[in-house]
């Protein structure tokens, strides 16, 4: 079984259907178990939010794709448990604090950090933690 922490960015293309979404999808495989930090469904159902504004989906899509998340399996950490060492890699690599939330949870349950967000991307690949992470068109 292969464990993945997955960011807001990759859930949403579960949804939505945009670049990136069959990557995104095959981490739903029972094969694979899926990790998030708790703020996770507050930055969902933010991205709807931002969705919402720019019309690329209707608010009932946007309900609709809030109320089943909770449906995934998806096992959800404490975001106070993470927060030291979220903020000890944040300090290190420059990255957003919120994206080390998910590279912290990362490592406390030996995962790769699965992301479609290029500037988490990006500025994390460049530190040495890169090998955490997994860029979403590189899900097996």
């Amino acid at each position: 079984m292969s464990h993945y922490v997955v960011d807001a960015s990759v859930a949403v293309k579960w949804f939505v259907s945009e670049v990136h979404s069959d990557p995104a999808l095959r981490l739903r495989d029972q094969a694979h178990t899926l990790h998030a930090p708790a703020f996770f469904t507050l930055e969902f159902a933010n991205a709807l939010c931002k969705k919402l504004r720019r019309e690329e989906l209707t608010k009932a899509q946007a309900r609709y794709a809030l109320g089943e998340l909770h449906n995934i399996p998806l096992f959800r950490h404490a975001d106070d448990a993470l927060l030291p060492s979220a903020f000890d890699l944040a300090a290190d690599t420059q990255a957003a604090l919120y994206d080390c939330l998910y590279l912290a949870l990362a490592f406390i349950v030996d995962a790769r950090f699965v992301t479609a967000d290029r500037k988490c991307a990006e500025t994390l690949t460049r530190s040495r933690y890169g090998s955490y992470l997994l860029w979403i068109e590189d899900v097996p």
